[in-house]
């Protein structure tokens, strides 16, 4: 990092704390008491802050990370300070610990940005602390930096899991992605994802051999046409059922397997993924929830996806490819007529933006789904074009990730989409600087009416004294 980069970098990530430590202090003063979840996770954080570490609510669904993270850093900051009484673990001080794990997400954001693009000499050091800036304040994970949920320390220990992938240290990534999966079980998906890193950069390597022992030049890792997807597809079966290249790719993945392993021990002995209560968190094959994502998708990364040279790339390739669309929309339409399911949260809770999401656009007609499906085709195209720059190896091990991550999830909840959205836009070619200036200043406002609604558009329900708010 040079001087002047280091210099801007520090002025942008202490200028971001600050505005987090200006809103943080608004918040606590208009919501003193847990909110939402909060009424869940602060009162097993204040257990085990005194000892009670075998007490547990059965509502929880999620393994206790965040509460053992919060004891550790929240003890001994009472110790050192001298504080006593109910200050000690009190809401207000388990969320200033989400307010610290941003901070630390905004330093590996950059970080990652500089090691996935290190080889692009045209990125400028203002165009990676903006992109930086940019993702930090990504609104639906920006918005519960101030709450007391799982998602800041999620989205931390995953990235840095990343990170440590990227540089080669696997064992330390596999740790970090255990202290992930401790916060929220669905993150052993990104441990996958991981060692799916380490078996694309393999492939890839083996794949450009083969292609200089055939002397083919019409072939290459980057995606092509549809009879050289076939051919790489027979390509990867026979990679991967030789017992040689399964033996480096175990020697390569171990401390990620030993991982995996402990994943299923856990769902074998747990009875399931979800601890606490399932009644409400049953796994199901909602596949339109990849739908969902991909808009959402479009929606926060609409200077990226939604452009004039996209469209017009899009219908060209939608006439030379009518029959291959054809059946892509078909398939999609009987996806969504046989495996759409609705929550009852989804239909019930409405401080959530879903709710009016689904009433307002889904609920209107019930031809509404599949009037979407070229709303989601085009989605789909974007976001797989915007990747072309990785290798088809790495495109294929990311999408069955997404799936995994997104497709068994009952509920509609946009705090799903974060960690998928956040490992998208991190892996894309860096735009020019009016898109970035404009994703910036469109975060900006949406953050904005977000805390605009939050803080003074509260509300009541029909036989109940308390304030209800508006929120992701």
């Amino acid at each position: 990092m040079e001087r002047s980069e280091a210099r801007g970098f520090s002025a942008a990530m202490s200028g971001a704390f600050l505005l987090s430590c200006l809103l943080f202090a608004a918040i606590n003063r208009h919501q003193r008491g847990p909110y939402m979840d909060e009424a869940f996770h602060v009162p097993q954080a204040q257990a085990y802050c005194h000892g009670r570490f075998l007490q547990w609510d059965p509502m929880i669904t999620t393994l206790p990370g965040l509460y053992l993270v919060s004891v550790g850093a929240v003890k001994p900051a009472a110790w050192l300070f001298g504080w006593t009484g109910s200050v000690v673990c009190s809401a207000g001080m388990l969320r200033f610990i989400n307010l610290l794990f941003s901070a630390g997400n905004f330093y590996l954001l950059y970080l990652l940005l500089f090691k996935i693009h290190q080889k692009n000499k045209a990125v400028s050091g203002f165009q990676r602390i903006l992109s930086t800036l940019t993702l930090a304040m990504f609104p639906t994970l920006y918005f519960f930096t101030f709450l007391y949920y799982t998602d800041p320390g999620s989205v931390f220990f995953t990235l840095f899991a990343y990170l440590m992938c990227l540089y080669g240290n696997h064992k330390t990534s596999a740790l970090l992605g255990f202290c992930g999966f401790m916060f929220r079980q669905t993150n052993i998906v990104w441990t996958v994802f991981c060692a799916g890193n380490v078996v694309a950069e393999k492939l890839n390597e083996a794949w450009k051999t083969e292609l200089q022992k055939k002397k083919d030049e019409k072939i290459s890792s980057r995606k092509g046409s549809f009879s050289d997807l076939i051919r790489i597809l027979q390509f990867l079966t026979e990679y991967l059922i030789t017992p040689k290249n399964l033996v480096i790719l175990t020697a390569l993945t171990w401390p990620y397997i030993i991982l995996v392993t402990v994943f299923f021990v856990f769902v074998f002995i747990n009875g399931g993924i979800v601890v606490g209560d399932r009644s409400s968190h049953e796994a199901c094959l909602h596949f339109p929830q990849l739908f969902y994502f991909l808009s959402f998708t479009v929606f926060f990364s609409f200077p990226h996806l939604l452009t004039p040279t996209k469209i017009r790339k899009f219908l060209l390739s939608l006439r030379k490819h009518p029959v291959q669309y054809s059946l892509i929309a078909i398939i999609s339409l009987v996806l969504i007529w046989k495996f759409t399911y609705v929550h009852k949260y989804l239909l019930a809770d409405n401080r959530h933006y879903t709710f009016y999401v689904w009433r307002k656009v889904f609920q209107r007609h019930d031809l509404v789904k599949y009037v979407l499906v070229p709303v989601y085709i085009f989605a789909g195209w974007s976001f797989a074009d915007t990747l072309k720059s990785k290798s088809i190896f790495w495109i294929l091990m990311y999408f069955v990730c997404l799936l995994a991550v997104t497709v068994p999830q009952k509920l509609l909840e946009f705090r799903y989409f974060i960690l998928p959205f956040l490992i998208y836009r991190l892996n894309i070619p860096f735009p020019s600087l009016y898109r970035q200036l404009l994703e910036l200043a469109f975060y900006i406002v949406v953050n904005a009416v977000t805390f605009y609604l939050f803080l003074n558009r509260t509300f009541q329900w029909p036989n109940s004294d308390e304030i209800q708010r508006f929120m992701w």
